[in-house]
């Protein structure tokens, strides 16, 4: 049996189950303790395996970046990683001793399995933000230290350009890796531009030498040169969970829109402050935007797959600048402006499609709007005043707040349907929508979040996952609607897996008019609506 120093074992049962070292060649050179109990594998069965066939696939890219990333002397971790074996996880971190001779040892703890929501991806801004706001609670109540890194890789966009989509599909598997081996438990990393990114992790490194590992990382990754940098911001000075994510959303805007030149924060009660000044400023602005109707509408169309024609448009707003409206949405709903923004909307929608006979349109609305009766009264006045919109007018539920009275909030939908207007639930799969939604909610149309859709191409469990909600949607009397289908690929996948209607960048960007897109490497849109 390979001699242990006391210094490698103190540090493998301070608080590990089993502890094994990994060496230079890639494979498991030692393990001691309780392997079989974690793994499901006596620890004499992993001596000579390579540490890769110990980990579950969707998380070695993450592990193989945090065993680059790791200098003589410096650890790395904690991560939660899958391992091969079903259902198992560990809390795994990894030490590299200079007198070592190169080899990594790694200690690791029974953690809760957990499925991942998108294998092999990063987090969407909603579950980041679900999972940065747990971990600063957290660290509050441990006294840990946590910041968050805005990253920037400058030159990524390019590296993407090259090669077919599967070298496409393999780097974007190992970005990811990369910025969940920096993230504090392997997760709360999220990416806000092509280019951009947040990732909650220990404070304690500065910035130029996470700069420089990222960098040097980057290079085992892509052969192009990428100029990263990163700007760190310390998640302390505020208590408060809604002021919290507040300030944390103040800094993942500015960061998304100005990159490495947008002063980053110092820590979260600056960005408060900072972003209290910004909404003060901006409220009185967008009021009269909003009061005015001094704002555009944007039509992108959504097609019947099947029927193989044009079904209806969704309605977009459009702030007079070419950035996402995002952020002008989330600043009416913190200055309870949403509720007026919802019905301007689609008050302009209705006058748009109200002398247009067979326009189909598609608006959205709040969940703090449809729990609302003066908006739903205002609504109805509308749909009386028009008795034309019957059937052609639908409401998508948005999830961007969730609704906390799902019984009061069904009661409203009601009404709209029988008024004649269709509900569709948008972006299920992310954010607020849930099972629940589709359980205690009577709606019409279910919206498939795009990064579900996205994967149906590489099969997995996205691809079982779209499946199976098809089917079940089918059996409740739900037809599905997938968004983001960019490829005639993934429109194959979505129209193979039941979906009825679909809406992405293959059939048309969202334009200034409802007019039927032209047909461009797909089917021709038959009965198109004539403006």
């Amino acid at each position: 049996m390979p001699i242990v120093s006391p210094r490698l074992l103190g540090f493998a049962f301070a608080s590990a189950d089993l502890l094994i070292e990994i060496a230079p060649d890639k494979t498991i050179a030692f393990a001691l303790g309780a392997s079989e109990a974690l793994s499901g594998a006596a620890e004499t069965s992993l001596i000579g395996r390579a540490w890769r066939d110990f980990i579950d696939p969707d998380d070695r890219c993450m592990l193989a970046m945090l065993i680059e990333g790791l200098e003589a002397g410096r650890r790395a971790g904690p991560v939660v990683v899958r391992l091969a074996a079903p259902d198992r996880a560990a809390t795994l971190t990894a030490l590299r001793l200079p007198q070592n001779k190169g080899a990594i040892s790694c200690a690791l703890s029974q953690a809760r399995y957990v499925a991942p929501a998108s294998a092999g991806r990063l987090p969407d801004r909603a579950e980041f933000e679900a999972l940065a706001h747990g971990m600063q609670q957290g660290a509050r109540e441990t006294g840990g230290d946590l910041e968050l890194a805005l990253v920037e890789l400058a030159g990524l966009d390019a590296a993407r350009a090259e090669g077919p989509p599967e070298a496409r599909q393999e780097l974007e598997a190992q970005v990811a890796g990369l910025l969940r081996a920096q993230a504090w438990g392997g997760a709360a990393a999220t990416e806000l531009d092509s280019e951009r990114f947040a990732v909650v992790r220990a404070r304690g490194e500065p910035p130029e030498a996470f700069a420089a590992r990222l960098t040097r990382l980057m290079g085992m990754i892509v052969d192009a040169p990428i100029a990263t940098s990163a700007g760190l911001m310390a998640m302390e000075g505020v208590d408060r969970p809604q002021q919290m994510l507040k300030a944390l959303r103040y800094a993942l805007e500015g960061f998304a829109r100005d990159g490495a030149g947008w002063p980053t924060p110092g820590n979260l009660a600056e960005a408060l402050n900072r972003a209290m000044e910004q909404t003060l400023a901006k409220a009185g602005a967008l009021g009269a935007v909003i009061s005015d109707r001094a704002f555009a509408l944007a039509y992108q169309p959504v097609v019947a797959l099947h029927a193989r024609e044009l079904h209806h448009f969704e309605v977009l707003v459009r702030f007079g600048d070419d950035e996402s409206p995002f952020p002008k949405i989330r600043m009416a709903e913190e200055m309870d402006l949403i509720e007026a923004l919802d019905f301007a909307i689609l008050e302009k929608a209705v006058n748009v499609m109200a002398p247009i006979d067979g326009l189909r349109l598609a608006v959205n609305v709040s969940g703090r709007s449809i729990v609302s009766a003066s908006y739903i009264d205002r609504a109805m006045g509308l749909i009386r005043a028009h008795t034309s919109l019957r059937g052609r007018l639908m409401f998508e539920l948005t999830e961007s707040a969730a609704i906390d009275d799902l019984s009061l909030a069904d009661e409203r939908l009601q009404v709209l349907r029988t008024a004649g207007c269709e509900v569709c639930l948008d972006d299920f799969g992310a954010g607020a929508a849930s099972l629940a939604y589709l359980q205690q909610l009577h709606f019409d149309v279910l919206k498939i979040d795009g990064r579900y859709v996205r994967d149906l191409q590489f099969g997995g469990r996205g691809s079982t996952f779209v499946k199976h909600l098809v089917a079940m949607c089918r059996e409740l009397g739900i037809r599905t609607l997938a968004e983001m289908v960019e490829t005639s690929r993934v429109e194959d996948e979505v129209r193979r897996a039941g979906v009825d209607l679909a809406q992405g960048w293959l059939y048309g960007l969202a334009t200034d008019e409802p007019t039927a897109p032209k047909a461009k490497n797909v089917w021709k849109l038959a009965k198109a609506v004539a403006v």
